[in-house]
């Protein structure tokens, strides 16, 4: 029953966490957001080509794909299957990684958009604040700082997801927690790499900036 469970909430948070918020968004109006801006589907190109409560509402959602996911399929799934007998903690506690894991993979690989997704950071936030309410705060302290002095969404976000772990780990989580931390930062960095590329390039977009093409 218990495999069962690991299935059911793996298969439930993929889903979720698959839905395009930024492209249904963008597409309502008309565009195809992977042909403009950055080509991402996420929050950060949505609000340079839709404006900020259109990206609000996608960083808003996408966070909350992540949390929903990682907080309650895993547990709700659990409780259905064994005819609401509640999970002991070790068990309640790998169904909420293993949802909030997928949920990020569903996001960054959507089944819907031939698994080309977004860099999974705003679901990330939202897994995180359900397993790591602590670290993110120090992460999001991060990304404030940086993107206050560089103008620079990416570096902000590589730059949290790096200090993650290592916030888990200042904090006293376990090291199952520290090892999930180090996970989804890594995964978001890689996600990164044509970021990273820009930035060495020069040709990153900056908040506040003329635009440069990409290339």
């Amino acid at each position: 029953m218990e495999i069962t469970s690991y299935i059911v909430t793996a298969l439930v948070a993929y889903l979720l966490g698959s839905i395009p918020t930024g492209y249904v968004v963008a597409k309502s109006r008309g565009i195809d957001i992977r042909t403009v801006g950055s080509g991402n589907i996420g929050a950060t190109n949505v609000f340079r080509i839709l404006g900020k409560p259109a990206g609000i509402f996608v960083l808003v959602v996408d966070a909350l794909k992540g949390f929903v996911a990682c907080r309650f399929v895993g547990p709700l799934a659990y409780r259905i299957l064994a005819g609401d007998l509640e999970p002991d903690s070790a068990t309640d506690e790998f169904l909420k990684i293993v949802g909030g894991v997928c949920a990020i993979l569903g996001h960054n690989y959507t089944c819907w958009l031939k698994f080309k997704g977004g860099k999974g950071i705003a679901t990330s936030a939202g897994v995180t604040l359900a397993l790591l309410p602590g670290a993110l705060a120090v992460s999001l302290g991060v990304w404030l700082l940086l993107f206050v002095t560089t103008r620079y969404v990416s570096v902000a976000s590589i730059a949290a997801a790096f200090v993650l772990p290592f916030a888990a780990w200042f904090l006293d989580y376990s090291p199952r927690m520290i090892i999930v931390a180090a996970a989804i930062g890594a995964l978001a960095i890689y996600k990164h790499r044509s970021n990273i590329q820009r930035l060495i390039n020069g040709t990153e977009n900056r908040v506040g900036k003329k635009r440069k093409a990409t290339p």
